[in-house]
C-alpha cells in the first residue's frame, strides 16, 4: 500500500498554507519533513490523513481516494499524532491508549484490544503508568502516552500483521535524549513491519540518521526531496533555514550528513568573516 499526495493545495481565509505539494510513501519507508516555523510541514499531515479540506488535488492510501473511505476504514489505513493533544477530562494511560481501538478495533474482542493497548505501552516504556491520571504525568510522558494510542490504533487493525501508516508530528519535541532516541526506534520498528512513517522534525540531525527520504518545504512548497545526503546540502541549508555553510559535516561510517551549528560559540569573538564552523 502507499500514501499518495497529488497537486494538493489548500488555503485558509484566503491565505495560501501549501501549494502543489507532490509526495508519495511507500510502506516500509521512512520519510522525514524538515522546513522552517510556518513552512507548511503541520499542514501537509493534516491534508495527508484527512483533518483538513482540499482545495486542489487529491490525497489515497492504496489508490483508494480519501474522500471515499469511511472514518473507520481510514482509521486502520493512518495515525497522527497531532504537536499538541489538549485534555481537559481524566483518564487513566491504559484507558487513554484504548480509545485508540475504539474506531479501528471495533470488531475486535476486549481483551484483544486491552493486549494491544498494554503492548503499546510498552513499547514507549511507560508499562509501569498504565493506572496512573495522565494528567499527573510529565508533558514527555504524556506525549509518549499518546503516541502508545496511536500505535495501539494501528496495531488492532493490522490486516496480515501488515500495519499502516504512522504521521508524527513533531514527537520528539518534549523527549529527552535517550527517548527521543526511543521514539525513533519505534517509527524504525514499525517501517521493518512493512507500515510507512512520515514525521515531521525540527531537529535536523535526527532527520538526517532515521530518515530513507527527507522532504524540505519551505514557504508552503516542497523545496527539495531525496535521501539526507542528496537533500541536506550546505547551499539548501542556507538557503531554507540560514546556516552557514560550514556547519554541515559528514558521519564517517554512515555518510549522513549532520549539522554542528559551532558559528554560536564564536559569535562576538571574531568578525563574520573569521567565523567558522569547522570542527577543531
Amino acid at each position: 500500500m502507499t500514501l499518495e499526495i497529488q497537486n494538493v493545495s489548500t488555503s485558509v481565509n484566503g491565505r495560501s498554507l501549501v501549494r502543489n505539494l507532490d509526495l508519495s510513501l511507500a510502506a516500509g519507508e521512512i520519510v522525514a519533513v524538515i522546513g522552517p516555523n510556518g513552512a507548511g510541514k503541520s499542514t501537509l499531515l493534516k491534508l495527508a490523513c484527512g483533518l483538513m479540506p482540499l482545495q486542489r488535488g487529491s490525497v489515497s492510501f492504496g489508490g483508494k481516494n480519501i474522500n471515499l473511505l469511511s472514518n473507520g476504514e481510514l482509521a486502520k489505513r493512518r495515525a497522527l499524532l497531532p504537536q499538541d493533544c489538549p485534555m481537559r477530562a481524566r483518564f487513566t494511560a491504559l484507558e487513554l491508549v484504548l480509545m485508540g481501538t475504539a474506531i479501528s478495533g471495533q470488531s475486535r474482542q476486549a481483551s484483544e484490544r486491552a493486549a494491544a493497548a498494554l503492548a503499546a505501552l510498552e513499547h514507549v516504556g511507560l508499562s509501569a503508568f498504565t493506572a496512573r491520571d495522565v494528567m499527573t504525568l510529565s508533558g514527555g510522558e504524556r506525549q509518549r502516552v499518546h503516541l502508545a494510542r496511536v500505535l495501539a490504533q494501528l496495531e488492532i487493525a493490522a490486516q496480515d500483521n501488515v500495519p499502516g501508516f504512522l504521521l508524527l508530528d513533531e514527537p520528539l519535541s518534549a523527549q529527552d535524549m535517550a527517548r527521543q532516541r526511543l521514539v525513533l526506534q519505534i517509527a524504525g520498528t514499525h517501517a521493518r513491519r512493512g507500515g510507512g512513517v512520515l514525521l515531521v522534525l525540527h531537529d535536523l540531525n535526527w532527520a538526517a540518521a532515521c530518515a530513507d527520504r527527507v522532504v524540505v518545504m519551505h514557504q508552503g512548497e516542497i523545496q527539495a526531496q531525496g535521501t539526507p545526503q542528496e537533500v541536506m546540502t550546505p547551499q539548501l541549508l542556507n538557503d531554507v533555514f540560514g546556516i552557514p555553510d560550514g556547519c554541515i559535516h559528514h558521519h564517517d561510517s554512515s555518510g549522513r550528513p549532520y549539522v554542528v551549528p559551532h558559528d554560536l560559540v564564536m559569535s562576538g569573538r571574531a568578525s563574520n568573516k573569521e567565523t567558522s564552523c569547522i570542527l577543531q
